[in-house]
Parts: structure tokens; C-alpha cells; sequence
């Protein structure tokens, strides 16, 4: 790809890594994949030996724990990192394809070509595995990259800046820190590939961007994943796999449970159960604290603020409050909150929650679930809790959305052979395991013809009645 950018006499810093990752693309193709291979278990060990520096980052920007941060952060990227290495053999090797009779003679196969230099754009929530996730899928296809963290989390992206120097070469990957503006400098250059996380918002923009160079794109971004709890479901299992799912690091999870529709007849008992083992997950006997260690914190201010006003709104519309307890602004200490009777039309309903707030709507016929759902964009994810198969199988089919997941939630995130993404306003393109090498690889199609006469040959001008006849028989047979 070609962009006047770089042809001017004066450079940016971020021209100069581009043009320099450019050259080092051109070179890795040329290269045996076993590099690869070894470069990626080299990078595991290496992350496993600076667990206690990621545990810190994530401690100071989210305030997770760091078994918290082993489960949510860690392990994910370990997981793909050994997915990657066990696999990578399989995934490189061209790819047989049959021919029909018209291609007697040829042979064909899709080769498996790296795209060349790519951008990684990382979100705060889950800054270090929705950073370096990606990039192991990107290394894997053979590529170079640019990262750029977000500047929200300023320790993390701080510690990946300096884990990336420590380990790679500036050609093969570097790392750009830096606001807005930086990464609007940097989605100006004609990248090969750009993998986004972040909002559907802010995911237009890279869109647009993107398509300046056209350059592809994958987008991971969010909106309310639904979840549906009917009569035959075991409310305890439900009640604690949602808390799990939506409390973890206080909901600023994409793929949470955003809000629930359950059966009016079981959601007394489902609210208490919730609320239960909401405490007993996040809390201790006392409750859930600013001093609980097993409870993350909220970004900042603006976020805080931003829930607060959401669940006033609320509120004001009729809600009522099932769960509660003092948050702390300055600490960015924000309790769970659980909700009932809550209004579709509130601003809770309209919007992704992002935070540690659960929206719980009784319904009484199940013929009122649907408009509910389908009235909002498509989400990342959909959680059916139910002992009864055709009503998993209605809502499976009725609903779209990047994923299903069935009496559990979460779950189909961390799963390395599952594909990962969003339809429409929930992002697409796929990541993790497989599906993320083919994100960053081209599938090249590559045709071999035999010399001499071939069956193409019967189709070549001039046309004539024996060319005609051939051609019907074509349409009529094959």
C-alpha cells in the first residue's frame, strides 16, 4: 500500500517505526514459521517470569488482585500462547482444495500469507489480555505490529511498553503510548491489518479510518448482552455464575451479563440467591467493602460518575433497589447494585453499563422477551439459563448475537478454539486460537495449470459450435 504520508520530507516518530516494520514484514515471509514458534514460547515463558510486575500494574490501575489478574489477564494470553504453539504447524500448512471436473488438471491450495505490518489497539478494561492477546495471534500469522494501550490505564500500558522493548526488537513490534491524538496519528498510516477493542463508538472512528487506507479491520467492541432466566432453571447455579460474570472486575467486562429477563414466578428467589453469593463471592461476612480485596475498583471519576447517574435515572423511572451498599468516589470504590422493576425506556436500557450495576426485568409471558431484546443492536454475547431444550433452541435461533452461551456466562470468552466477536454494532471479525491467525493472515489462493490441452482450452475463442455445445453440456451437467 502506498499513502502520501510517508513520502513527506519531514517524518514522525511513528512513520519512521512504520517504515522500518514495513522492511521487516517483507523479511519474515521469507522466513521458516518454526521461528515463529520458538519466538511465541520464548514470549510465554517470559510473561510467567514477570507475573509479579503485571500483578502490580493491575493492582494500581483497576485494583485487582492478582489472583484476579491471574485468571482474567494472565492466563487467557498464556492460553493462547500455548494454543498458538501446539497448533501453529496445522494452521501454516496450504490447505488441499478438489477441483470439479471443469479444473481437470489443475491443483489448488489456499496458502496461509502473513498480512504484513498491523496496529493493535488495546481498551482499559482488561488492558494487558486484550493487548497482548491479540498480538500472539498476530506474531503467529508471521506479521509486525504496533501497540498502542490505552492511556486510561497508565500502568499497564506503562508495563507493556516496557515488557515489549525488554523482549522484542523495535522492527518486529514497539510499543506507542499516548492519548487521542496519538492514536489518530497512528491510524493514519496504511497498516495491513488493525485489530481494535474498545467501544462501538470509538470503533466507528477506527473504521473510518481504516477505510482511508483500506486497510482490514477487526473489531471487538461490546453492547448489552442479554440474559434470560426462565422457571426450569437451577436458580442457585444461575444466581452464582451471574454473579461471577457480571461483578468481575466490577462489570467493566464486554462480553458481562448487561441485564436480566427472567420468569416473574422464580425472580424473588433468584434476587436472593444473587445477592447472596454477590457477597460471598466479592465480600465477606460483613459485606463488600472499599478494604475487600477479591472486588476490583472502577477506572475513574468519569465512570463513577457515569454509573451514579445511571442508576439515579433509574430510580427516578420506578426502579427499585435490591442491592446496595456506600461507594467511595475518591477511591473509585463503587458497590454492586442490583435492580428490579426497571424501565426499558430508562438510560440504563439504552446503553451499555460497563460497571458493577445489574438491571433485573420480570416478565410474565415468554412472548415478551423477544421485543426487549430485539429492539436493541446486536450483542457480543446472550445468556440463556434453562432446563428446557426447545426453549434454548427458540431463543438460540431468534437471537443474534456474537454468542451464545447456555447456563453459564463468560465462559465462551476464554475458550482458545472458540471463535470470539461481535455481529454489526457488536463488532466483527473473529480472535483467539485459530480464528485469530486467519484474522491476520490473507488466504491466498494458489492455482497450478498442467501444460498442453487443457479443459479451459474448449472455452477459448473463436466461438464456435463446438465451443457453444461444450458450454451447454457445462450448464446442463456439471
Amino acid at each position: 500500500m502506498e499513502n502520501n504520508l510517508l513520502a513527506d520530507t519531514a517524518e514522525t516518530d511513528f512513520q519512521v517505526i512504520f517504515k522500518k516494520q514495513l522492511v521487516r514484514a517483507q523479511q519474515l515471509r521469507k522466513q521458516p514459521w518454526q521461528n515463529r514458534k520458538k519466538l511465541l514460547r520464548l514470549f510465554g515463558a517470559f510473561i510467567l517470569q514477570n507475573r509479579p510486575r503485571i500483578h502490580q500494574a493491575l493492582k494500581a490501575d483497576l485494583g485487582k488482585s492478582a489472583t484476579e489478574t491471574d485468571i482474567s489477564e494472565v492466563f487467557p494470553v498464556i492460553s493462547e500462547l500455548k494454543e498458538a504453539v501446539r497448533n501453529l504447524a496445522d494452521w501454516v500448512t496450504p490447505e488441499q482444495i478438489d477441483a470439479p471436473l471443469t479444473y481437470l488438471g489443475t491443483t489448488s491450495e489456499i496458502h496461509y500469507e502473513p498480512k504484513g505490518t498491523c496496529l493493535i489497539i488495546g481498551p482499559w478494561n482488561y488492558p494487558f489480555n486484550l493487548t497482548i492477546g491479540p498480538l500472539v495471534s498476530c506474531l503467529a500469522a508471521g506479521n509486525t505490529a504496533i501497540l498502542k494501550p490505552s492511556e486510561l490505564t497508565v500502568h499497564t500500558s506503562r508495563l507493556i511498553r516496557d515488557l515489549v522493548s525488554e523482549f522484542f526488537d523495535e522492527e518486529l513490534v514497539t510499543v506507542v503510548e499516548g492519548d487521542v491524538q496519538a492514536a489518530t496519528q497512528l491510524l493514519q498510516l496504511p497498516f495491513h491489518h488493525i485489530f481494535f477493542t474498545g467501544s462501538t463508538a470509538v470503533g466507528k472512528v477506527v473504521m473510518r479510518a481504516a477505510a482511508e487506507n483500506l486497510s482490514s479491520i477487526t473489531l471487538e467492541l461490546g453492547g448489552k448482552s442479554p440474559t434470560v432466566i426462565d422457571a426450569t432453571a437451577n436458580l442457585n447455579d444461575a444466581a452464582r455464575r451471574i454473579a461471577f460474570g457480571k461483578f468481575l472486575n466490577v462489570g467493566q467486562t464486554c462480553v458481562a451479563p448487561d441485564y436480566v429477563l427472567i420468569d416473574r414466578t422464580v425472580a424473588r428467589e433468584f434476587i436472593e440467591l444473587l445477592k447472596q453469593h454477590v457477597i460471598q463471592l466479592f465480600g465477606s461476612g460483613s459485606g463488600i467493602t472499599a478494604q475487600s480485596n477479591d472486588y476490583a475498583r472502577i477506572v475513574n471519576t468519569k465512570n463513577f460518575n457515569r454509573l451514579q447517574a445511571l442508576v439515579q435515572d433509574a430510580v427516578h423511572l420506578g426502579a427499585t433497589i435490591e442491592l446496595t451498599g456506600t461507594s467511595d468516589s475518591a477511591r473509585h470504590f463503587f458497590h454492586p447494585v442490583i435492580l428490579s422493576n426497571v424501565s426499558t425506556r430508562s438510560k440504563i436500557m439504552q446503553e451499555e453499563i460497563f460497571g458493577p450495576v445489574l438491571p433485573v426485568i420480570f416478565y410474565h409471558h415468554e412472548d415478551e422477551i423477544l421485543p426487549i431484546i430485539l429492539e436493541r443492536p446486536k450483542p457480543l454475547g446472550f445468556y440463556i439459563f434453562s432446563n428446557r431444550k426447545s426453549f434454548q433452541q427458540k431463543l438460540s435461533v431468534e437471537v443474534s448475537a456474537g454468542a451464545v452461551c447456555i447456563n453459564d456466562c463468560v465462559l465462551q470468552f476464554t475458550h482458545p478454539r472458540l471463535p470470539f466477536g461481535g455481529i454489526n454494532a457488536s463488532g466483527f471479525g473473529k480472535a483467539h486460537g485459530r480464528y485469530g491467525f486467519l484474522a491476520f493472515s490473507n488466504e491466498k489462493p494458489v492455482l497450478k495449470q498442467k501444460s498442453g490441452i487443457t479443459m479451459s482450452s474448449f472455452l477459448y475463442p473463436p466461438f464456435t459450435n463446438r465451443v457453444k455445445r461444450t458450454i451447454n453440456l457445462m450448464l446442463r451437467w456439471l
